[in-house]
């Protein structure tokens, strides 16, 4: 019988972000499920969209037998610590070093691709060494990343394969768990690592020009399927996360097949779709602009319009309480335009959230919301003083319905929704992008019912939100996660990569 071990380690680092990820914060569980071990984490993660779930369901088709470990997530912010990446690894490699005198004879880790430690600018790389390090060199070891992985040089060697996901916002991450356990079981019938090509792209691309349900990801990503089947090959596209400022920070491409011929093939029919610069390049609103195009087209439509504030991503480093866009919607009087028809979510404020559930619903408030936080170009926007009704409360909990991470309990901490003249801000103890309906729901909120909806993603919202709205708008409000690369203040990236597309 293959018996499997299975652990998992997910942080997107940006390095130009202010906060850490701290042992707390693989423990809150507020974006991700918190730090669990054992057991219980196959328990929690069956039938979950989230890889290691994927492959779980996989693993019991074929007959495995699980030994499951540690798996640690953390919402994306600047550097994991050497504590909280020490304490990780250590759990992991003694569960690993157990496992293995009882008979594992492979091992699958669910990874992001995109951490870096205080100590360790390739920290999956790193975790990959230890573990192979472990095992040897004739046991199996299979990954599944994230689209957003910086993939090493080093992760491709240490691995028998990587897989990634192939979309953006991610509703494929159980079905790359499945391809992770395909991968393996590759790998075991064929006693021996398949071929692998890989190309590394010479710029780094916009998270928002990445997602695959627009030009040019969307037909790239699309062609992929009929790459593998001319080739049978397994091909990933990994476009990378742009705000890691280490030397292989890339968009990187991939290619497993059973001979070297094959995957050549495949991973340059792959390189010939995405090699092409100029259609990466895109451009950004300002916050103000944003908000005058929405309120115009609302106007006309009676769905929502979406405004993605991207730059206070919780997804990709922001602490999502900075307030370019709030100012600009009641600068501009979007809410006395649309009265409770526009909101925005979510603003991570504890201090406010605590305040408001405390007065409970249908007090009036005194409120400084949000914070101003260093940026790559200065200080963000002063926060928003205000005279605030709290429209309702929560305690934060929701099970997530979207086609992201369905099934997840999301766990925010006390909650509260403020209306502030005609805007609806949904303010929350725990870090995490507005990327499920469930989110505003819990707060009584009806997205559907909506003329604007501001949401702290860049990506992400589009798989349950996109569906109910006419317009969406990406702007460029003051936040510490730079939409356009080349803003940043680059010191370790490769003398080769471009800071723009």
């Amino acid at each position: 019988m293959t018996h499997v071990f299975i652990a998992g380690f997910q942080h997107e680092t940006n390095t130009f972000a202010p906060s850490l990820a701290d042992w707390e914060a693989f423990n809150r569980g507020d974006a991700f499920p918190a730090y669990i071990r054992g057991e219980a984490m196959q328990t929690q993660f069956t039938g979950v969209n989230i890889p290691v779930g994927g492959f779980i369901d996989a693993a019991k088709r074929h007959g495995w037998k699980l030994w499951p470990s540690v798996w640690a997530g953390a919402s994306p912010s600047s550097f994991v610590t050497r504590e909280a990446f020490e304490r990780i690894a250590s759990d992991l490699l003694q569960d690993l070093a157990q496992a293995l005198a009882q008979g594992v004879n492979a091992v699958y880790l669910d990874l992001h691709g995109a951490a870096v430690a205080e100590h360790a600018d390739d920290a999956e790389g790193e975790l990959l060494s230890r573990v192979r390090a472990l095992i040897g060199e004739n046991i199996p070891l299979v990954a599944s990343l994230d689209l957003h992985a910086n993939v090493t040089r080093r992760m491709l060697d240490l691995a028998d394969a990587l897989v990634a996901y192939r979309t953006y916002p991610h509703v494929d991450m159980a079905e790359t768990g499945e391809r992770a356990a395909q991968l393996l079981k590759r790998r075991m019938q064929l006693g021996r690592r398949q071929a692998v090509a890989a190309h590394r792209l010479p710029y780094l691309i916009s998270l928002n020009a990445q997602s695959t349900w627009t030009p040019p990801a969307q037909g790239i990503f699309a062609a992929m399927d009929d790459i593998d089947r001319s080739q049978q090959s397994v091909v990933s596209f990994c476009m990378g996360f742009p705000a890691a400022d280490f030397e292989e920070c890339a968009p990187v491409l991939w290619a497993y097949a059973d001979s070297a011929a094959q995957a050549q093939q495949a991973a340059d029919a792959l390189l010939a779709l995405a090699s092409p610069a100029a259609q990466w390049r895109m451009d950004f609103l300002s916050a103000r602009q944003a908000v005058t195009q929405a309120m115009a087209w609302a106007e006309q439509h009676p769905q929502p319009v979406l405004i993605a504030d991207t730059q206070d991503n919780p997804g990709a480093g922001g602490d999502s309480n900075t307030t370019g866009m709030l100012h600009a919607l009641l600068q501009q009087g979007a809410g006395k335009r649309f009265p409770s028809a526009v909101a925005l979510g979510l603003l991570y404020h504890p201090e406010v959230a605590a305040k408001a559930c405390a007065a409970g619903a249908g007090a009036d408030i005194d409120v400084v919301l949000g914070v101003s936080v260093p940026t790559y170009s200065g200080m963000s926007d002063a926060p928003v003083s205000a005279r605030a009704k709290v429209v309702s409360v929560s305690d934060g909990r929701c099970v997530l319905k979207g086609p992201m991470m369905r099934g997840m309990v999301s766990r925010l901490g006390p909650s509260a929704c403020l209306h502030i003249e005609g805007v609806l801000v949904a303010v929350v103890s725990g870090k995490a992008q507005l990327f499920d309906r469930e989110m505003l729901r819990m707060l009584g909120m009806v997205p559907e019912a909506m003329k604007l909806i501001v949401l702290k993603s860049s990506n992400h919202f589009r798989a349950d939100f996109e569906p109910i709205a006419s317009k969406v708008l990406v702007a460029k409000a003051s936040g510490p996660m730079a939409a356009d690369p080349g803003d940043l203040p680059w010191r370790k990236l490769s003398a080769h990569t471009r800071t723009r597309a």
